[in-house]
């Protein structure tokens, strides 16, 4: 099953399709210096208008960048919490254009 809104990547491999706001967390939550240092945030259709991404950073915080071109937005910004980055972008997520979104 394809996603219907966005997709959740990983540097190691995971992949969840419309990640819930605990999902979201969860990939951050498992992030680590050895393998897996980001998780990026694509919409499902053809033509991406937007994307988000969180990195750890070398002191353990997380750089989070969010980018919306039609909306003319570029966040850029260092967070502690994977809670708080979890609840912001599920609440931006929310606020995205999805051109193919059901009914």
């Amino acid at each position: 099953m394809a996603a219907d809104y966005y997709y959740a990547d990983t540097e190691n491999g995971d992949h969840i399709d419309d990640p819930s706001e605990d999902a979201l967390f969860m990939l951050i939550d498992e992030l680590n210096h050895a393998d897996n240092t980001f998780v990026t945030i694509n919409p499902a259709d053809d033509d991406p208008a937007w994307y988000a991404s969180i990195s750890l950073l070398d002191d353990d915080t997380y750089e989070v960048e969010r980018r919306d071109t039609h909306q003319h937005i570029h966040d850029l910004t260092t967070e502690t919490d994977p809670g708080h980055i979890a609840r912001d972008l599920t609440i931006w997520l929310a606020g995205r254009h999805y051109p193919n979104r059901p009914a």
